[in-house]
């Protein structure tokens, strides 16, 4: 597995017009995941072209939304709102088409995937602890700040019970189950570059995912015992 990290990968979705658009007409309509467009940036504020943050640095893009201190720029969704997500490939057309640079946000739960996020530092442990027991992982979305395992979907009960039985969960991890969400590739957010850390195979199939149950231990243990692992909201 590392060594196929290591080499080029091949683009997941075609290359258009659009990358988001393609990538998104593809989580619709072949994996059956709901999405909509993220907000996006507004005019002012960007960093100068080329630029690039790097982990722990402040985020400089200003966000589309009406809140100035957005703390999560352009990787949210505000209009459309998050109950507009649909498998509907008409209308993910439409949105970015007119939109071509939105992120791309998945609506998690129900049906959809779910998933637990937490600091970039923790989540390159947690996988390497994951990987040496030999637990299967689905996809993990990274970002410069934060990476985010996808889950099957599972309820507020079931996660209750998992959480009760730790000692402690660090507010650093995040579970985004029914009514929350995550921006997927290739999306560009104010913290930097949305990719793929373990993509999903290039297959109509939508991804296998693993049960939250099976990796929660770990994703605590590592976001507790690694330095700096922090609370801050920043994707």
């Amino acid at each position: 597995m590392r060594e196929i990290l290591g080499r080029r990968r091949k683009p997941l979705f075609r290359r258009g017009k659009s990358a988001q658009l393609g990538a998104a007409l593809h989580y619709a309509t072949e994996w059956q995941w709901p999405v909509l467009p993220g907000v996006g940036f507004g005019s002012g504020g960007r960093q100068p072209a080329g630029a690039r943050l790097g982990l722990g640095e402040r985020i400089t893009r200003r966000c589309s939304c009406p809140d100035p201190d957005c703390v999560v720029p352009g990787a949210h969704p505000f209009d459309p709102g998050l109950l507009a997500a649909t498998t509907d490939g008409r209308m993910v057309r439409w949105w970015w088409t007119n939109r071509p640079d939105a992120p791309v946000v998945l609506a998690t739960g129900g049906r959809a995937p779910c998933a637990v996020s937490l600091p970039a530092v923790a989540g390159a442990h947690a996988l390497a602890a994951l990987d040496h027991f030999g637990v299967r992982l689905g996809p993990v979305v990274a970002t410069p700040t934060r990476w985010s395992l996808l889950v099957s979907p599972y309820d507020l009960p079931e996660l209750g019970e998992l959480l009760h039985s730790q000692d402690w969960v660090p507010s650093s991890l995040r579970f985004h189950g029914e009514g929350g969400y995550v921006v997927l590739p290739p999306s560009q957010i104010g913290a930097g570059r949305v990719r793929w850390e373990r993509p999903p195979a290039v297959t109509p199939a939508a991804p296998w995912l693993p049960k939250v149950a099976t990796i929660v231990d770990a994703l605590v243990t590592a976001s507790t015992g690694t330095p700096d692992g922090g609370s801050r909201l920043a994707y």
